[in-house]
């Protein structure tokens, strides 16, 4: 729509001309029960700079009944257009607007989402205003740099909570008024309403005491492990408080698990939203209890990062989310007291493999990329903008000290409190503290785009002792359509030496960190020593690099992976192979045949559950088609063998269970699925609780070995909002024309489906093993996709855009029919970049494709 994509230029202007003190903002949600809209009126004081100038104001509602400006009437149909009201003749100095408005509840996860539990009826809500949907709710001035304060006063029904940015008063007639927030941005402000069940506590420190609440609808209520998430949001008041020299900002902190949010949490001030897939109904492994860990201390970490001091404009999201990852990683590595002490394990077998994905499409940009307007940053939360950029505040903080990158920190957070700051006022603070000069640093770091691969140069004599050891850098060309220029960086890296024990065990037992720059650096190894077994470059993931091994290493590694004595080394190589594989330089087949070698030896969980994911998304998309059911075939069987091996009642044997049910195919697998289902059969310590179960039932839909009647059955069994979720998903997998066309309709022709259960079908609809029966979707998603994004907000046409592009007919049609679509279809900016990127992971495979048919069989 016209006028709702701000633009960097707008803001900056209006920036200069406005200063905003305050908003008064009454909503009147009594309403709620029956949805549709809701009364919303805002009152907001501001300055201008000059007299008789003209602005605007933000709003999407679909009815504005009054505009009234310094006390007077502005003509409603004049001013109010394209989610704009105009504000022309403004006063010099101090000025009073007042909007009344209808403004809609949404079903999309953006702006005020309203639900309705199936399990007790009532409607629950909650805001999303990340990036631009506060003025979805309110009339708002729409951007981070504009702060101010928040005055809301809410109407309710009754037995209501209602719950703010500022501490929860007692409410009178139902009505809720809430003190003033400090001075944040818009996009931070929060309001979660309804009657959700409720646990709270504080934090108690030398005197300081912060009230904690935890919030949960009633009907997860008994699955709420209120203890542990104290525990860990604890854990994390006290690291950061400490690292950041600077006091909790608000005066409360409640965590809110809402339903069907879109991402996984959200840092309003003092009043986190966050995804209530966290409240777990059955038994997770470990790895789900650290990710989980992680995204509480993530938006602990924005209370100080993005909330306390905030971007001036959205070409520094990076800095705010990659601040937040990298000190939430390493509160849980470093933190007295943490039970995920390798957590960077964890960061460089996830996060690190998200970051070298994203490098290498067609949109790979710098870390601060250029946002011209809100259809680039909507685009934007990305693996460059969270991962690389994590990964390179790590490597910044080996550059210049642990120490000294917090001092700086401390530093910044008192000298902008409550303010905007670009990234020049972090660096000139680091800059202080640690006296290098961080302006070369940023540039080849932060201002461009590709990834570096870092090769190791060994030489011996006939004795096997090392003459020379070099490190080899390398910027591959970016990809085709990609911006800039390939960069050769400085790195801070380690260099491991490995050598096996006595009990097999690949142990370190020299580390050298060093400076490498340029194409060529000679590495001090010891005059004479003996080659290690293994040479592992940038061990210990200082830094962003791709990292290959030399052909000895390689060796040992292909038969020792699972060997090391630390999961850190053993994480770094499975990246390593995985990334060899997308990169058709391992065939599939191979990566498929080190994972079963060593993945049996792997003790950390989070990494087995990767490994899962990568050998199917090897198989599924980058082996050659002659020989796919064959290593499916193998993995299948493997799985099985793992999931009977495992100590029962175990995280593996969890893992394990989920590997197998996600590709059982031939008639022996699935009708072990359907006994563990039914209780004909039992693996000991294996619990098939409602979620394994829904597990086991989407692949015996997929497989067509469970029709609509059955699947109903099943959802009688778990009459809740994952139970529908889940059995969409069922009902969208069933490998019919007929269940592949109402899913498809109810997605693309129709768009009454809310945001959490349109994933759901499209996941459904979405399956590896129906290849032919999807394949005339691909000239139907070209012909609606545009439509669809036109059409719908923006998570919801994203959804379609991504997840139903014909990714899985890998073929050179499908490349030459989204060029075709590319050169007509004058999307979007923000679009363009969405199906580019689809394409060449369709590209990518067929190139892994084509390695792998080269290879012979192991």
């Amino acid at each position: 729509m016209p006028g709702t994509n701000l633009t960097r230029e707008e803001a900056q202007e209006r920036a200069r001309l406005l200063t905003v003190d305050a908003y008064e903002i009454d909503l009147d949600l009594s309403g709620a029960q029956e949805g549709g809209t809701y009364r919303s009126v805002t009152t907001v004081r501001f300055d201008s700079a000059e007299a008789g100038a003209e602005t605007f104001i933000d709003l999407v509602a679909p009815a504005v009944h009054e505009v009234e400006l310094n006390g007077k009437a502005l003509d409603v149909a004049a001013v109010f257009r394209d989610s704009r009201i105009t504000l022309a003749h403004l006063a010099a100095g101090s000025n009073e607007l007042k909007v009344v408005a209808d403004c809609a509840y949404t079903n999309t996860g953006e702006g005020l989402h309203r639900f309705v539990d199936p399990v007790d009826q009532q409607a629950y809500l909650y805001t999303q205003f990340e990036v631009p949907d506060a003025r979805r709710v309110f009339a708002s001035f729409e951007q981070p740099d504009l702060k101010a304060t928040f005055r809301f006063t809410v109407k309710a029904p009754a037995g209501w909570t209602v719950v703010s940015n500022s501490p929860t008063p007692e409410p009178r007639d139902d009505i809720w008024s809430f003190e003033p927030t400090p001075r944040i941005s818009t996009y931070i402000t929060a309001l979660i309403a309804g009657p959700y069940h409720s646990v709270h506590s504080s934090y108690e420190k030398d005197g300081q005491s912060v009230p904690l609440g935890i919030y949960c609808r009633p009907s997860l209520a008994e699955y709420l492990d209120a203890d542990a998430i104290f525990d860990v949001t604890r854990l994390g008041f006290d690291w950061f408080q400490e690292k950041f020299d600077y006091a909790y900002p608000f005066a409360k902190y409640d965590q809110l698990f809402v339903p069907e949010f879109n991402a996984g949490a959200m840092e309003n001030a003092g009043a986190v939203t966050i995804r209530d897939q966290y409240v777990f109904r059955s038994k997770v492994t470990d790895a789900a209890y650290e990710t989980r860990a992680e995204t509480i201390l993530h938006e602990l970490a924005h209370m100080w990062f993005g909330d306390l001091v905030t971007m001036e404009w959205w070409n520094d999201l990076w800095l705010n989310e990659s601040f937040a990852t990298y000190t939430s990683i390493a509160c849980l590595a470093y933190a007295e007291g943490s039970a995920w002490p390798h957590s960077w394990t964890t960061f460089a077998n996830t996060m690190k493999t998200w970051a070298y994905r994203q490098d290498q499409l067609p949109s790979t940009h710098p870390i601060m990329a250029d946002i011209r307007d809100l259809d680039d940053v909507l685009v934007n939360f990305d693996g460059i903008t969270y991962a690389k950029g994590a990964s390179v505040l790590k490597q910044l903080v080996a550059y210049v000290g642990m120490d000294e990158f917090f001092k700086g920190v401390q530093a910044y957070f008192k000298a902008h409190a409550f303010g905007n700051t670009q990234l020049s006022d972090l660096l000139g603070a680091l800059e202080e503290t640690s006296g290098r000069d961080l302006r070369t640093w940023s540039k080849a770091w932060l201002e461009t785009a590709g990834i570096n691969i870092l090769r190791p140069e060994i030489e011996t004599d006939g004795d096997g002792r090392v003459t020379s050891f070099t490190v080899l850098q390398e910027a591959p060309a970016l990809p085709a359509g990609a911006k800039g220029e390939p960069t050769l960086r400085p790195h801070r890296i380690a260099i491991g030496c490995y050598e096996l024990d006595a009990a097999g065990k690949l142990v370190r037992t020299d580390r050298i960190e060093l400076d490498v720059d340029g194409e060529r650096t000679t590495v001090p190894f010891p005059a004479g020593a003996a080659r290690p077994a293994v040479v592992l470059l940038n061990d210990d993931d200082l830094s962003y690099a791709k990292v290959r091994l030399d052909e000895e290493s390689l060796r040992v590694v292909t038969e020792h992976l699972g060997d090391f004595a630390e999961s850190l080394p053993r994480a770094l190589c499975w990246a390593s192979a995985w990334d060899m594989t997308r990169d058709g330089e391992l065939a599939t087949r191979d990566y498929l045949s080190l994972v079963l070698s060593g993945v049996g030896k792997e003790s950390d969980i989070g990494v087995v559950q990767s490994l899962h994911r990568q050998v199917k998304m090897a198989l599924d998309l980058y082996s050659a088609p002659q020989w796919r059911e064959a290593g499916l075939t193998q993995w299948t069987e493997a799985t099985l063998a793992h999931l009977r091996a495992a100590e029962p009642g175990s995280d593996h044997q969890l893992a394990w269970a989920r590997a197998f049910a996600a590709t059982a195919r031939n008639p022996q697998q699935l009708d072990l699925l359907q006994s563990l289902l039914d209780g004909t059969e039992a693996i000991e310590g294996l619990a098939v609780d409602t979620e394994l179960r829904w597990a086991f039932v989407q692949r015996l839909a997929a497989t067509g070995l469970l029709d609509e009647d059955e699947i109903a059955a099943e959802y009688e069994r778990d009459r809740t909002a994952a139970g529908e979720r889940h059995a969409a998903s069922a009902r969208a997998a069933r490998p019919s024309q007929e269940a592949k066309a109402e899913a498809w309709a109810s997605v693309v022709e129709s768009d009454k489906l809310p945001n959490s259960l349109q994933e759901a079908v499209i996941g459904g609809f979405v399956q590896t093993d129906q290849h032919e029966l999807l394949a005339p979707y691909t000239e139907k998603f070209f012909t609606a996709v545009k439509d669809v994004w036109d059409s719908r907000s923006h998570e919801m046409a994203q959804q379609v855009a991504i997840g139903l592009y014909p990714a899985l007919q890998v073929s050179q049609e499908t490349l030459d029919a989204t060029d075709a679509w590319l050169a007509s279809a004058e999307p979007s900016a923000a679009l363009r970049r969405l199906m580019s990127e689809s394409r060449s992971g369709v590209e990518r495979a067929l190139r892994a494709r084509a390695a792998d048919a080269a290879a012979t069989t192991a």
